[in-house]
């Protein structure tokens, strides 16, 4: 067999028909590239100048190294079709046929099988041994190649992971744009981004309750892809809680990497990852009923005193209109099928929740110490940052050691020891690295950074009278600390309110004392009244209060209805 030889004029052979096959790698070199057009302007002045009638073009974008492909599949065809003209197959390169032995010596005798006979200009086929050695030969240099750059493909790969890039299609959310510096660098892609934003601290602070609720979410969302089905894999809403690239952190086990800080800019904070699977890991909660509607906001939450279980609600069908009640549902209870109007449930649950509304002195009172304790928690924040500049520096210490220690170590059950280890301390440095970021003292001013929350504790009627549902089931989650047990003609039992609202309660009556006005002791000199006050003993310290109050503000932020909160609380 000789490769590279020029056609020999006096062999062409007028009439005789040919074929040609193209193929290059993948659909990127079709879109980016001209190689099949090259390949196959190469083999058709070799067939125009042998003399040969080229018939049809068959072109794949597939891998060298597969035998199954549409292109070929469809070629081979062609060939026990027309067998009797003995026709001509041109190829480029003895790599376009294929660059793996096994799929060459399959194709090639699929070829010979089907009736075709392999030419090129690059090389001349012949069947003598020499030249079969020589064939063989080629093709497994063609595998060498591939499998080479498949290896060289994949370090750099790794290599640009290890530095913090993503390197594999785009996560939801996300587009490749070209940024100076980083080459090809994950960017926002709205607005995707927001929706996958929202759902993913959604489902953190539980404005959501299962991953079925968040699969309702996007779904109902026309700007979020959904392909030709028109609904989500439940896989693909997995795949979005559990994908720490989210987060701004590269994670591939396969290549053994783990929690790689991330150039791109996260869609979430470390510490609301960390919420995700840990609310994964969990009892589930059951999945939100998706025929809950306006009609009934409350249908779920308030559940019968007789047996605890939720109430149902139902339309009713009178005489002349409609009517709508919740009942007990549950055999046996003695309240089951006993309808409760509509009217009454609700109107009783909106004059709860009107009483749940601190007195103005209060909520000052309230408002000037969760300011003292912003105060004191910005304060604090500065020697909290040093402390996390501590850990993280040991945590760092304690990284590179026990990597040493692998290095070293031949034991196989050692190394397996020491793979746990750093695996922890990189979760360990990934979170201390995140809270180090998030620390520091707050922009702004108290009543800049909270005016929202403390309007809501003002008056949490205000958000449930929008007539907003969202809003209304924030106001559920965010008021109470428990489901609402409800007595037929008697009304709502003792509700448990969340920890925000226990301080104000606090503040009112049962965590008072009295003291007096000018000091402890009364003054000598002359009598007075003595006016008394109350002097607030919170029943947690300041930073207890001053978080409930920020995560009360992160579930507000959360709900979804920023501003239809706002409005409804007109700020």
């Amino acid at each position: 067999m000789k490769t590279h030889q020029k056609p020999d004029p006096s062999k062409s052979q007028s009439n005789q028909v040919a074929i040609i096959y193209c193929r290059v790698s993948g659909t990127k070199q079709v879109r980016d590239g001209d190689g099949l057009a090259s390949q196959a302007t190469r083999c058709r002045e070799y067939a125009r100048y042998r003399g040969y009638d080229v018939k049809e073009v068959f072109q794949d974008d597939m891998t060298g190294g597969a035998v199954k492909r549409p292109a070929m599949d469809q070629m081979l065809r062609y060939l026990r079709k027309h067998r009797r003209d003995n026709p001509i197959v041109i190829i480029d390169d003895i790599s376009r046929l294929a660059r793996g032995l096994e799929a060459h010596l399959k194709l090639r005798a699929a070829l010979i099988g089907a009736g075709g006979r392999l030419e090129s200009p690059s090389i001349e086929f012949g069947e003598d041994s020499d030249s079969r050695l020589h064939e063989n030969m080629l093709a497994s240099v063609a595998q060498h190649q591939r499998e080479k750059n498949g290896e060289q493909t994949l370090n750099r790969m790794m290599a640009r992971m290890m530095n913090g890039y993503w390197v594999f299609q785009a996560p939801m959310g996300y587009r490749y744009e070209r940024v100076a510096g980083h080459n090809k660098l994950l960017v926002r892609n709205e607005p995707v981004a927001s929706l996958v934003q929202e759902a993913l601290e959604g489902f953190a602070y539980g404005r959501f309750a299962s991953q079925a609720d968040v699969k309702r979410f996007l779904e109902t969302h026309p700007d979020f892809p959904k392909g030709s089905q028109k609904f989500l894999h439940p896989q693909r809403i997995t795949d979005l809680l559990t994908r720490p690239v989210y987060a701004g952190y590269i994670t591939h086990e396969n290549w053994n990497l783990h929690l790689i800080k991330a150039k791109h800019e996260p869609l979430i904070d470390y510490a609301v990852y960390q919420k995700i699977q840990e609310r994964r890991a969990s009892k589930s909660l059951g999945p939100r009923r998706s025929n809950i509607n306006e009609d009934f906001p409350l249908r779920g939450f308030v559940t019968c005193a007789d047996c605890d279980a939720p109430l149902t609600a139902a339309w009713s069908k009178g005489r002349n209109k409609h009517y709508a009640y919740y009942a007990c549902d549950t055999r046996g209870c003695a309240s089951s099928r006993k309808s409760i109007r509509r009217d009454d449930i609700e109107g009783d649950f909106e004059a709860l929740l009107k009483r749940i509304v601190p007195a103005r002195a209060v909520l000052e009172m309230a408002t000037a110490m969760f300011k003292r304790a912003w105060e004191m928690n910005q304060a604090s924040e500065k020697q909290r940052k040093a402390g996390l500049r501590k850990a993280l520096a040991n945590v760092e210490r304690d990284l590179t050691k026990t990597l040493d220690r692998l290095i070293e170590s031949d034991e196989p059950n050692l190394i397996k020891a020491y793979e746990r280890k750093i695996k922890a301390l990189e979760e360990k440095h990934a979170e201390t690295e995140a809270a180090l970021a998030n620390s520091g003292a707050s922009k702004g001013t108290f009543e800049g950074n909270y005016r929202t929350a403390m309007a809501f504790l003002a008056n949490p009627w205000k958000l449930w009278a929008s007539d907003h549902l969202k809003a209304k089931h924030a106001v559920l989650k965010l008021v109470f600390a428990a489901k609402l047990p409800y007595a037929r003609n008697e009304g709502y039992r003792t509700a448990k309110t969340t920890c925000v609202f226990n301080a104000l309660e606090a503040f009112n009556d049962g965590g008072s004392i009295m003291v007096r006005v000018k000091g402890l002791e009364p003054p000598r000199h002359r009598r007075q009244n003595l006016n008394l006050v109350r002097l607030p003993i919170p029943p947690h310290p300041h930073e207890t209060a001053f978080a409930s109050l920020r995560d009360l503000l992160a579930n507000l932020r959360a709900s979804g209805e920023t501003e239809n909160t706002k409005s409804a609380l007109k700020l």
